[in-house]
């Protein structure tokens, strides 16, 4: 159960080369790094993937959070595609009536945290299940301002991106997006505007954050009556991996409450598992008016996009929101065994939380250019900086740990400014789990010394 490199990824005259090639010739520029990962996939199994030159790698990205159940596909999941398929695939689920749809719904609310009245919108991506949830809450509310953080990430389409503020190249040449959108400070307990250390003084983070919200966005900017939503991950993905004080959202909630603002908990990359309860959300003891989700809601097979919210907000009439592959029978059937299938993984994601916090937080420690290490269940974020003192972010030493661990056989993604995730698939074994932070640790140390 190792990795095995018989070519060295992406060098001259490698298959991988030539398809790189061929990709540059026809596809657009979208998010590849071609210096970093040279990576081009025949084939997956297990967590183990298998490039085009035969090379085997470990995988610790699950397809950003997609393949939570490895590859190919679940056995389970498979099977009940391969059942409906023979029975309808796609009915126009918006114009017509089937039931799949609805046991997928019943299933979905069945574990979405609170025990309110709820129903669900099915789309086919994480961008279009927030993009339903903004149009739910301005025409439930009849406000029409919504809040976000910075760092957050929802997504690259109109709207969703107004509210995306993790890396200001999402928005280069887009502008204008849609309006109506305030971003606030994420209370980042290792790096935030007030400089405050929120691992030792979490309560004057908190303090900090919700500050300037009343004081700054709703006394200097706009009038808290005018916001629908404030747009959340408990987790930001994207933006690091960042973890904020336990009892924040607590005190958030109180402060929208008393305004009657509701909260939209984008759970598209945190949930279903991966930090070791349903959704992350539940840390916070927070239960949110619209959740969303999508990546590994289809069970890694197929595409789809979920916006569940309190009944109340229901559109009133027919015809204000639509589409055309939502809620398709193939992704009803694959959500349901997903959902059935990760609640069973629950407490492996948490015992294994604790086999990547006992080998990754001693490298906060022991390294100088790693700045912080942070996450929970099988979500892990760790920084790259020049130097602890300066916490200025270290980019050229983060890739070249993800490139280190590569041809080591091990794969990763960025995120955040400089740091990496570190996302298995939800059924890695302990020892696959360990062989990973492995080649991880060895990469970390051969990359800054």
């Amino acid at each position: 159960m190792k990795p095995e490199i018989k070519v060295k990824p992406g060098s001259e005259g490698s298959k991988a080369k030539y398809w790189m090639e061929e990709h540059d010739k026809y596809i657009t520029k979208t998010t590849h790094m071609p210096e970093i990962l040279p990576l081009v996939i025949e084939r997956a199994e297990d967590v183990w993937i298998y490039d085009v030159d035969g090379n085997k790698y470990l995988d610790f990205t699950s397809g950003i959070a997609v393949c939570s159940l490895g590859y190919p596909t679940h056995p389970e999941i498979k099977k009940a595609i391969i059942e409906q398929l023979e029975k309808l695939a796609h009915a126009a689920s918006n114009d017509f009536y089937h039931p799949y749809q609805v046991e997928f719904a019943k299933k979905i609310i069945s574990v979405v945290p609170g025990n309110m009245p709820r129903k669900v919108f099915f789309s086919n991506s994480g961008t279009e299940a927030n993009e339903a949830a903004i149009k739910l809450v301005r025409y439930a509310t009849g406000r029409k301002f919504l809040l976000a953080f910075y760092g957050a990430f929802h997504g690259r389409t109109m709207g969703s991106l107004a509210l995306t503020a993790s890396k200001a190249i999402h928005h280069k040449g887009t502008f204008p997006w849609m309006p109506g959108v305030i971003h606030v400070p994420y209370p980042n307990p290792y790096r935030n505007p007030w400089h405050i250390d929120g691992y030792e003084n979490p309560g004057e983070l908190i303090n900090r954050v919700l500050e300037f919200i009343e004081d700054y966005v709703f006394d200097k900017l706009i009038l808290p009556d005018e916001v629908a939503a404030f747009v959340i991950e408990p987790i930001q993905g994207e933006g690091g991996y960042v973890v904020p004080p336990l009892g924040f959202f607590q005190e958030l909630k109180k402060l929208l409450d008393k305004y009657g603002i509701l909260i939209i908990d984008d759970e598209i990359q945190m949930g279903l598992g991966r930090t070791g309860k349903m959704f992350s959300i539940e840390h916070f003891n927070v239960v949110p008016e619209v959740l969303t989700m999508a990546k590994y809601i289809g069970g890694g097979a197929i595409p789809v996009g979920v916006t569940v919210f309190r009944a109340d907000l229901e559109f009133k009439e027919y015809g204000v929101h639509s589409n055309t592959f939502g809620a398709n029978a193939l992704g009803c059937v694959a959500g349901i065994k997903a959902i059935e299938i990760i609640k069973g993984l629950l407490p492996h994601v948490v015992k294994l939380e604790k086999v990547f916090r006992d080998e990754l937080l001693p490298l906060r420690d022991k390294v100088e250019k790693v700045g912080d290490v942070r996450g929970l269940g099988l979500a892990w974020g760790v920084e790259f900086v020049v130097d602890k003192k300066s916490k200025k972010p270290d980019v050229g030493t983060r890739d070249k740990v993800i490139r280190r661990a590569f041809e080591k056989g091990l794969v990763l993604l960025p995120c955040g400014k400089s740091a990496i995730r570190l996302i298995p698939p939800l059924i890695i074994s302990e020892e696959a789990a360990k062989v990973g932070l492995s080649i991880f640790k060895e990469a970390v140390l051969e990359s800054t010394t």
